[in-house]
């Protein structure tokens, strides 16, 4: 018997070699060559200058198979500025330099100069890419990653894909935006003019500045996902906006999520879907409503008083764009009704089939109060009061060569007075420290973090804040709106089912609870995904296992303290 067991074994264990070996001869490596550049385009029918991957805004959607190797040589052909690229949700195991982030895993590209992103895409999945310097990502620097499953591996079934990318838009540059952000008093980016779909929306030329709009381009053109009567398609939904929380609609089809982040959801059926800066989703829809007409897909702001027109695509079952739905644009959810939104992410947790159960305790948890804040009487943004700040030589340049005096030493609190502070009054120490001190996690070990969101410098105002790991998925184990409570709330703790993610939201005086595990070696940033507020200090960076990371690539290197190859 026990000589039967043995054999059994033995041909389990070639089984899966010889998976494992399959897998690996099929995977391929993807070159791609990109030129960043700026160009003259019209996204909303409006011209101004805009950053482009080849000549395109939004750049190429970069399509891969699990497994394989993505080779993308950048140009900067900026002429007068720096580049680096973030690939959203890409995990980046073992190449923590290629995670694209200035200042935290690499020095910027400089002007003329060429780097090589070399990463491996370990899962499936709907992600993205964009600009990770400055507020650069605001001026078009983004796009699509689409990781295909093995045939037969996903828990649902569909006859076709599109994919929506969604993105906010403004006609004033991002330079303007950025020195506004800094100045006293702040001059504030203000609303969008514009909400794009797949880089096309409709600004109203009425109100435009003399020959600089045209509504006739083709390049401004409502977008048209064609489907065909009785057939279920699969729309993977991404949202790269700088600053708007969104409601996303297809008129009178129903959807139903099964994706998101690149892991399964339990299917839930949606009538519009919120989605926030840094997320992706893939929904169901069936093709079963009357297909003598087309159907609007619309995107609304929300959470914010919104001062931008809805932005729209159409769904056609004619085939015939000249076809425009004779309906209204929907015009989606309310705006302030902050409990569907809430209620849509709890609803958010793993598939029966794909669960990975978090560990059951962590060995630290670090509670982060989220407050807007002055320094030197501009308005910041801060954790615990301290406000974020990059260095000028990245984090894991200078950790790895040992080039302390690069960044404050002393680490930022892990705590706040969460007993005492009121979260519905505005900060009663409006002041702020700043500080690029960073959180050194222990390899191996299971870390909590609990987002606090708070009350504003304005009297009742409290804005959602989605929040992006680097390097990581993370379980989201609860959310609640009010103050968290460490002694209370965690026994609500969904450690059952819960989805893993790489962004998440914190809904306006609420808290969400997070853990991941600190086992990907490297120097990883956290922040709000809203542009301005990272801009303004709403971030922290963990370490962990920097003595495990290989050598680092010379061309990350040049800036900072290592100039010179110092």
């Amino acid at each position: 018997m026990a000589s039967l067991r043995e054999t059994g074994r033995r041909l389990l264990c070639c089984f899966f070699l010889c998976l494992s070996l399959s897998a690996a001869a099929r995977a391929a490596t993807l070159n791609h060559e990109w030129e960043i550049s700026y160009q003259f385009k019209s996204p909303d029918c409006v011209c101004k200058l805009a950053v482009t991957i080849n000549g395109q805004t939004p750049g190429p959607t970069i399509r891969a198979t699990q497994g394989d190797t993505v080779v993308v040589r950048v140009s900067n052909s900026l002429l007068t500025e720096n580049v680096a690229i973030h690939w959203h949700g890409i995990r980046q195991i073992g190449t923590p330099w290629a995670d694209g982030t200035e200042g935290v895993t690499q020095c910027p590209i400089l002007p003329g100069d060429v780097f090589t992103y070399t990463f491996v895409v370990h899962r499936p999945g709907t992600y993205m890419y964009h600009a990770h310097y400055g507020m650069q990502r605001s001026a078009g620097l983004y796009g699509l990653i689409v990781v295909a499953a093995a045939p037969g591996a996903e828990p649902f079934a569909y006859d076709g894909e599109h994919e929506v990318l969604l993105n906010d838009w403004w006609h004033n540059s991002t330079h303007e935006q950025a020195t506004g952000l800094a100045s006293v008093p702040i001059r504030w980016v203000g609303e969008p003019h514009s909400l794009l779909i797949n880089g096309r929306g409709r600004f109203n030329c009425s109100a435009a500045a003399a020959g600089t709009c045209d509504a006739t381009l083709p390049e401004c053109a409502a977008p048209v996902f064609d489907v065909v009567p009785g057939k279920t398609y699969r729309f993977r939904i991404a949202s790269l906006t700088s600053l708007s929380a969104l409601n996303f609609e297809i008129e009178g089809h129903p959807m139903t999520v099964v994706e998101a982040d690149g892991h399964y959801v339990k299917p839930f059926v949606v009538d519009s879907l919120s989605i926030y800066s840094g997320e992706t989703y893939s929904v169901l829809i069936k093709a079963d409503q009357d297909p003598n007409r087309n159907y609007w897909l619309a995107s609304n702001v929300v959470s914010r008083q919104p001062g931008t027109p809805t932005g729209t695509a159409v769904l056609s079952y004619l085939g015939d764009p000249r076809s425009p739905p004779p309906t209204p644009p929907p015009a989606g959810r309310a705006w302030n009704d902050t409990m569907y939104r809430f209620q849509q992410s709890v609803a958010t947790v793993a598939h029966p089939a794909h669960v990975e159960p978090p560990p059951p305790r962590a060995d630290r948890t670090i509670l982060l109060l989220n407050t807007q804040n002055k320094i030197d009487g501009r308005i910041k943004w801060a954790l615990n009061n301290v406000s974020f700040r990059l260095p000028h030589t990245p984090y894991l340049v200078a950790m790895k060569r040992g080039l302390l005096g690069a960044f404050d030493q002393r680490p930022p609190p892990e705590k706040y007075a969460h007993q005492t502070y009121d979260i519905y009054a505005k900060p009663p120490n409006p002041n702020a420290t700043t500080s690029d001190g960073l959180y050194r996690l222990r390899f191996g070990s299971v870390v909590d973090v609990v987002l606090q969101n708070a009350n504003m410098l304005d009297d009742n105002k409290s804005e959602t804040h989605p929040w992006h790991l680097h390097g990581h998925d993370f379980w989201v184990l609860g959310y609640g709106i009010g103050r968290f409570d460490p002694a209370v709330h965690p026994a609500t703790y969904n450690l059952r089912d819960p989805i893993l993610k790489n962004t998440v939201a914190v809904h306006p005086y609420g808290w969400t609870a997070l853990r991941f595990k600190a086992d990907n070696p490297g120097v990883w940033a956290f922040h709000c995904h809203i542009e301005a507020h990272f801009f303004m200090g709403m971030g922290v960076v963990f370490e962990e296992g920097i003595e495990r990371v290989a050598e680092l690539p010379r061309e990350i290197t040049g800036c900072g303290k290592t100039k010179g190859g110092h």
